[in-house]
């Protein structure tokens, strides 16, 4: 539990019970997310009043952990989708649709679950998510998980989804630069090799079939040498200049798709000085500290067009279950993505997870941390 900013500590709770239509999850794998970090280091709470305002740790401890995998346990009395024994993965928001809400909200209607009105996250918005030996979850939120697939793995479905779904915002967006039209992508700048820049690579090149040029930028060799394993030209800014790189690259054309995936104040910064007039910028990276004073000029005077995104909606198949989450498993099973090899660091129980936020995560080899409890028999 998370109970004071940088402040663990291990407790003793009650098993949770499920009510008639959830499902009690034991958890074998759970991925540390960049959103932990900032919630566990005080740049970020998401955990808001009705008044939209922080409610603090101490008192409101959080139980972090938002991408997992789990074997069912028990379920409710009206449950039929799953059974003790299955292995799942679970989409954490609890929408309209999971908390069975009539008439669901204009977000849950569109396919925007993860903006949900009356929405809450587990581990992120005050519901305790899987950094924990069991978490309870809406039968209707979880995805099986195929056989022949490891329980670290399945977890990373969850990453995966997001920038699946961060994918299909830039291809909806209406801008000068798309995937598919008059004026194609042909250069896309990453920047920030972490876990989820590397799975934009990934994306980029196996799912979508991107075959123009695709640079990633970076300050860690590891990261780097993973990126140009899946397909990537990479720079490398300690040595290297990187507008200089890019426009030396593009032959002075500059980068037709940015894609954030730093959250680097100065990251944000830079964009304006590679990105091509009317540009497409996909900011998925958070946090950003340290950005100057008048830093979206520049954006301004480009015209540059600005899309966010941030979770993994991406509606709902006919029995209610998440389309996101089924395939973003699909993607993992079929090998289109490596997700295991971006784990760096990986965890026997919650007393050495504790060191992926105090020490791990700061060493140059660091990638993703992940807690993997055992392997689904």
């Amino acid at each position: 539990m998370l109970e004071e900013i940088g402040g663990f500590a291990l407790r003793d709770v009650p098993t949770p019970k499920p009510g008639s239509h959830d499902v009690v999850l034991r958890v074998l794998a759970v991925g540390v997310c960049g959103t932990d970090f900032h919630i566990y280091d005080g740049s970020a709470n998401y955990h808001l009043d009705s008044f939209r305002r922080p409610v603090p740790l101490r008192q409101h401890p959080l139980v972090l952990g938002h991408e997992f995998c789990g074997r069912v346990e028990t379920v409710g009395d009206a449950v039929t989708r799953c059974m003790p024994g299955e292995v799942v993965i679970a989409d954490q928001v609890l929408n309209c649709i999971s908390q069975g809400r009539q008439p669901v909200c204009e977000y849950c209607l569109s396919g925007d679950s993860h903006q949900c009105e009356f929405g809450q996250e587990l581990g992120i918005t005050g519901p305790p998510g899987a950094f924990s030996d069991y978490v309870t979850v809406p039968a209707i939120n979880v995805v099986k998980v195929p056989p022949n697939m490891s329980s670290l793995e399945a977890a990373l479905a969850e990453p995966l989804a997001c920038v699946g779904h961060s994918i299909e915002r830039l291809e909806r967006a209406q801008s000068r630069y798309q995937f598919a039209g008059a004026h194609k992508i042909r250069s896309v700048l990453v920047l920030g090799a972490g876990p989820s820049g590397l799975l934009f690579v990934q994306y980029l090149r196996s799912v979508i079939q991107f075959d123009g040029e695709l640079l990633v930028a970076d300050s860690r060799g590891g990261r780097l040498a993973l990126a140009r394993r899946f397909g990537a030209v990479t720079v490398d800014i300690r040595t290297e200049d990187l507008p200089e790189r890019v426009h030396a690259h593009t032959r002075g054309a500059g980068i037709q798709c940015v894609i954030e995936a730093s959250g680097s104040g100065r990251a944000i910064e830079i964009v304006p000085s590679v990105a091509r007039r009317q540009a497409s910028v996909l900011i998925y990276g958070s946090g950003h500290a340290g950005l100057s004073d008048g830093c979206l000029t520049p954006f301004q005077t480009a015209e540059l067009h600005l899309i966010t995104a941030a979770g993994a909606s991406g509606g709902f198949d006919a029995d209610g279950a998440p389309i996101a989450y089924r395939t973003a498993l699909e993607h993992i099973g079929a090998k289109r993505i490596d997700v295991a090899s971006l784990v760096s660091h990986r965890y026997a129980d919650f007393s050495e997870l504790q060191s992926a936020f105090t020490t791990d995560r700061k060493s140059v080899d660091y990638i993703k941390g992940a807690l993997v409890r055992s392997e689904p028999a």
